[in-house]
């Protein structure tokens, strides 16, 4: 059974980013200030959902490292940063092959070298089942089943273990797994995908719980967050902007000590279940704006 707890916040899913100076997406000015000054990283950071939430946490002022497979993606997403009037001198691109140990290793190393600590980080980057199949789970390539469960799943799990320390030294950490709907979902066609998002829900609910109780005193907080359709490279025809997913997304990033922590989120602010893990019913932001 699935149980769903209604929204209790206000959440912006239609704000224009050219706008961001009004709306600050729908955060309180408190939460947006807080967010000046902090380091994150983003996964997948070229292109999407990465993309939107690399722009929006440096228009709050926050220092970003972008990381993708292809710079020239990376070089755009700091281009539309320019086009907004946000500067891109805080953002560091670190390009890497999130699927590659030595490659996430060194990054690690990378952001460890250019920031004291790091204050959050979002699992991003993921890839598709492929359309041209019908029956993925039967005729799929061994190949292509290890890349999908590589990304999506192996990857968010070393590189969080691996940059976990960096982010002690905050004194807390801000963990977003981007799942999807279909790690609820048994759709015909995407057996692959429906799998590695299923794992990705579980490694967040056990990282949360093993990380929470092994370090008592650290405001650890990792969620996951479910971005619904909008337009990315997975989905080029959809009309929904990938800005839909910020809002959100801020919200969850800057919320301040003992705070969710092992829960799930719908981009409009809904929070659901998962296995073990209850929705979360407290309020999570106080004054925001509903639009």
């Amino acid at each position: 059974m699935r149980v769903e707890v209604s929204r209790t916040i206000g959440v912006m899913e239609k704000a224009l980013p050219s706008r961001w100076r009004e709306h600050l997406y729908g955060l309180t000015p408190e939460r947006w200030k807080g967010l000046a000054g902090k380091s994150f990283w983003i996964t997948g950071a070229g292109t999407g959902y990465g993309r939107s939430l690399t722009v929006a946490l440096a228009s709050a002022g926050a220092r970003v490292f972008l990381t993708g497979r292809r710079v020239e993606k990376l070089k755009e997403t700091l281009e539309e940063m320019r086009s907004l009037g946000i500067s891109a001198g805080d953002c560091c691109m670190v390009p890497a092959d999130i699927t590659d140990v030595m490659e996430v290793t060194a990054a690690c190393n990378e952001i460890g070298r250019l920031s004291a600590s790091l204050n959050g980080l979002v699992n991003n980057a993921a890839i598709p089942a492929r359309g041209e199949l019908t029956g993925p789970l039967q005729d799929e390539s061994v190949e292509y089943w290890e890349r999908i469960m590589s990304t999506n799943l192996r990857a968010p799990w070393f590189l969080t273990r691996e940059i976990f320390p960096h982010m002690r030294k905050a004194g807390g950490a801000r963990v977003l797994f981007i799942t999807s709907e279909a790690g609820w979902a048994n759709t015909h066609g995407f057996g692959p995908y429906n799998v590695s998002k299923a794992g990705l829900n579980s490694l967040c609910a056990s990282m949360a719980e093993e990380y929470a109780g092994s370090f008592p005193g650290l405001d650890v907080q990792m969620n996951a967050l479910i971005p619904g359709e909008a337009r990315t490279e997975m989905n080029r025809t959809s009309l929904e902007s990938p800005y839909s997913i910020v809002s959100m997304a801020l919200i969850l990033l800057s919320h301040p000590e003992g705070g969710p922590n092992g829960k799930f989120f719908h981009r409009d602010g809904r929070s659901v279940e998962f296995c073990y893990s209850r929705p979360y019913e407290r309020p999570l932001m106080q004054g925001g704006i509903l639009a």
